[in-house]
């Protein structure tokens, strides 16, 4: 261990002190679990803000003794500096978004918590009971940051205020697992004591906080400049990535039209998405879940040895649906340090009977094999080669990146063999490319190419009606593109990055891409801005 990997196991370590919640989400592993609360209120902000600044002093002082000591320095004062920046700028004191935010963290976080024996059971009720004071310190810092004139958007307080009420009863199946063990009491009293502050946060963003908040939805160049560093890793040509985002987003309609006519001659793509709604669906919950089941671990089989190798202990991926996650998109959850937890993909139901499989499949690749199931596998497994700093904390930009690029690089493998199932992953690529235009568009105000300007419904039509997104997803959608400003364009614009270093790379002898794969993912994550000079 250099002085290097020591200070980013160190960082680690405490943040993890400092933040349970997000370290239990990232499956930090710790010797013997400490409190079950983070302090959300400004306190806990400041002394957050204060370790990332004395990692970033004493990391100033070290010189790398080797490539990998490079890397790994590279990695923390990049990820630090974007970090602390997010925190200058006031960010902690107007955390309010949906639907990936605080509250969806806490109940997710609490659902990965093991149990399996009472130990597991008794922290797992703690932190149930810790809810109220972590939420009294979200209320604390949001009070704060209107007095500081910091406010988050009316709308997504509004949103926020309507999550909290969703999630009374989330954890009602947790207690129902338990049953009437031991802590039965215990749980039932913490769980209704967390349900009773979710409805007082409600109350409280909206009659407290949205009259005080912010009328618009974007943020402005300069949190916009912020955000988009700690999302991509990079500095952002926005206007760039506007212009270059419509293209994108025309060159995908134009193949979807010509895919559309695999479906039915003659056929419009509303048309041929008519057809597969009809053909290519599953009815209730069993059959879809059988369903993903059976295509992850098709996916596995058909990619291990051939295009890369898969260790075993990765074959172990946790296939789950998310019956109250009103996110409408799924999502990953990665394994613990000790892979005792293993990854696990989220599928929402959202209502739903019907499950329209034939558009899912790219979704498949995207979240668990080759996309990041995979990626984040391996540097679970990659040991004492990487920091520890590296295996745990990653880069938007890099991993959704390569999300997408996975279900490229399944396309350009031939694997979208079932009818419809490549207009399903063209579809899902023109959201992502309408994604850049909406998030830069609204968050900068920049002109539409008719000269209007965004708003939320116009958002809400330009994915409906160039990305032909459902219904259901609409307004979760564009919720969390205003609510999280620049994450939403790490999608494609990771991809892009993906693919330019592996164009440069493809262009030296003797290349191979099954190499040049492993080295990708041997290396871990890193910004966008280092992507191609390590691997292009």
């Amino acid at each position: 261990m250099t002085q290097i990997f020591d200070l980013c196991d160190e960082y680690v370590r405490r943040a993890a002190e400092l933040d349970p919640v997000d370290a239990g989400f990232l499956g930090v592993s710790v010797p013997e679990p400490g409190g079950a609360a983070t302090d959300f209120g400004p306190d806990g902000h400041a002394a957050r803000h204060e370790l990332i600044t004395s990692t970033l002093t004493r990391l100033a002082g070290l010189t790398p003794e080797s490539p990998d000591d490079r890397l790994a320095a590279e990695h923390l004062r990049e990820r630090l500096e974007a970090q602390r920046a997010w925190h200058e700028i006031g960010e902690p004191l107007r955390m309010v978004r949906v639907p990936f935010g605080l509250v969806n963290k806490l109940r997710v976080s609490t659902e990965l918590l093991p149990r399996r024996n009472e130990s597991d059971w008794r922290y797992l009720a703690a932190r149930l009971a810790a809810v109220p004071g972590m939420l009294t310190g979200l209320r604390q810092s949001l009070t704060l940051g209107l007095s500081r004139g910091l406010p988050a958007a009316r709308r997504q307080a509004l949103a926020l205020a309507g999550q909290a009420e969703d999630t009374v009863g989330a954890h009602d199946r947790l207690l129902a697992e338990h049953g009437d063990g031991p802590l039965a009491g215990e749980l039932a009293s913490a769980a209704a004591a967390a349900y009773r502050s979710y409805q007082d946060l409600a109350r409280y963003l909206r009659e407290d906080y949205a009259p005080k908040a912010a009328g618009a939805d974007g943020v402005g160049a300069e949190r916009y400049r912020v955000e988009a560093r700690l999302s991509l890793g990079m500095a952002l040509d926005a206007e760039e990535a506007y212009h270059w985002g419509w293209d994108e987003l025309a060159r995908i309609e134009a193949e979807m039209a010509a895919e559309a006519q695999q479906v039915k001659a003659g056929a419009t793509v509303d048309e041929a998405i008519e057809i597969l709604d009809a053909t290519g669906s599953v009815d209730g919950e069993d059959a879809y879940l059988a369903w993903l089941l059976a295509k992850h671990e098709q996916t596995m089989n058909d990619l291990d040895g051939a295009h890369f190798d898969i260790p075993p202990p990765l074959r172990a991926l946790a296939v789950r649906l998310a019956r109250d996650s009103s996110s409408g998109s799924p999502y990953y959850t990665e394994p613990s340090e000790d892979l005792s937890r293993p990854g696990g993909t989220w599928w929402p139901v959202a209502g739903r009977r019907r499950f329209a499989v034939w558009n899912e499949l790219t979704a498949v690749f995207h979240e668990g094999i080759p996309g990041h199931h995979l990626q984040i596998g391996a540097m679970r497994l990659a040991g004492d080669r990487v920091s520890r700093f590296t295996r745990v904390y990653a880069v938007d930009g890099y991993t959704e990146g390569w999300g997408l690029y996975a279900e490229r690089l399944a396309d350009e493998l031939g694997w979208f063999t079932e009818p419809g199932s490549r207009l399903g992953m063209l579809i899902g690529a023109a959201r992502r490319a309408a994604r850049v235009v909406i998030d830069i568009g609204a968050h900068l105000d920049l002109p539409l190419p008719d000269g209007s300007r965004w708003t939320f419904d116009t958002a809400r039509d330009v994915l409906r009606d160039r990305a032909r997104t459902a219904d259901r997803r609409l307004t979760p959608e564009v919720l969390r593109y205003f609510g999280w400003p620049a994450q939403a364009i790490s999608y494609k614009l990771g991809e892009r990055a993906w693919l330019a270093a592996r164009e440069t790379a493809s262009r030296r002898p003797g290349f191979d891409l099954k190499r040049w794969h492993t080295k990708a993912l041997d290396l871990g994550p890193m910004g966008l801005d280092r992507l191609a000079a390590e691997l292009g």
